[in-house]
C-alpha cells in the first residue's frame, strides 16, 4: 500500500484524493447520508475514485460551460503544447487550473447532494432505480471521458507528426 501512496503525483493528490475525502466529509456534514468508509485501505480506493467522478464532472461539464459563458478562454491546444515544451511553469499552472475547476465542480456535486438528499426524504425512491441511474451516468460519464482524452491524443501526435514535416 506504501508504495502505491507514494506512486501518487501531486495532480492525483489534489484532483483526485484531496476532492473525494471532501466530497465524503463535507456530504456526511451537510447531508444525512454516508459514505465514509470504515477500512483505510477501501478509504483511499473509494475517495479516489469518487474524485476521479468529480473531476471528470467538472472538465466535461464545468469547463465547457463556463468557456460558453465566457467565464474562462483556453489558449488552442497546438500553442499550449508548443508553449509548454519552453516554459515549464505552464504545466504547474495548468494542474493547479485544473485543481480549481475540479474544486468548482465538488461545490456543484455537494449542492446537488443536498438537493438529492432533501428531495429524497419527500419522495422516498427506490434503491434499484438509483442504482440503475447511477450506474448509466457512471457509464457515460467515462465514455466521454474516454473521448475527450482521445482527443487530446489525437491532437499531440498531429502536433509531433506535423513538427517531423516541417
Amino acid at each position: 500500500m506504501q508504495a502505491i501512496l507514494e506512486k501518487l503525483s501531486s495532480y492525483n493528490i489534489f484532483n483526485y484524493l484531496l476532492p473525494g475525502f471532501l466530497f465524503v466529509g463535507l456530504g456526511e456534514k451537510l447531508t444525512s447520508l454516508s459514505l465514509i468508509q470504515r477500512n483505510w485501505i477501501v478509504e483511499v480506493f473509494f475517495y479516489y475514485f469518487i474524485g476521479l467522478i468529480i473531476s471528470r464532472i467538472g472538465s466535461l461539464f464545468v469547463e465547457p460551460g463556463l468557456k460558453w459563458i465566457k467565464f474562462v478562454q483556453y489558449a488552442d491546444y497546438k500553442d499550449y503544447v508548443e508553449a509548454s515544451k519552453s516554459d515549464s511553469r505552464i504545466g504547474i499552472s495548468s494542474e493547479q487550473n485544473n485543481m480549481y475547476r475540479t474544486l468548482c465542480s465538488l461545490s456543484i456535486m455537494l449542492i446537488l447532494l443536498k438537493i438529492y438528499d432533501e428531495i429524497k426524504a419527500i419522495l422516498p425512491w427506490g434503491t434499484d432505480v438509483n442504482g440503475f441511474i447511477f450506474l448509466v451516468g457512471l457509464l457515460g460519464l467515462f465514455l466521454f471521458s474516454y473521448r475527450k482524452q482521445t482527443q487530446y491524443v489525437v491532437q499531440r501526435v498531429r502536433s509531433v507528426q506535423k513538427k517531423e514535416q516541417e
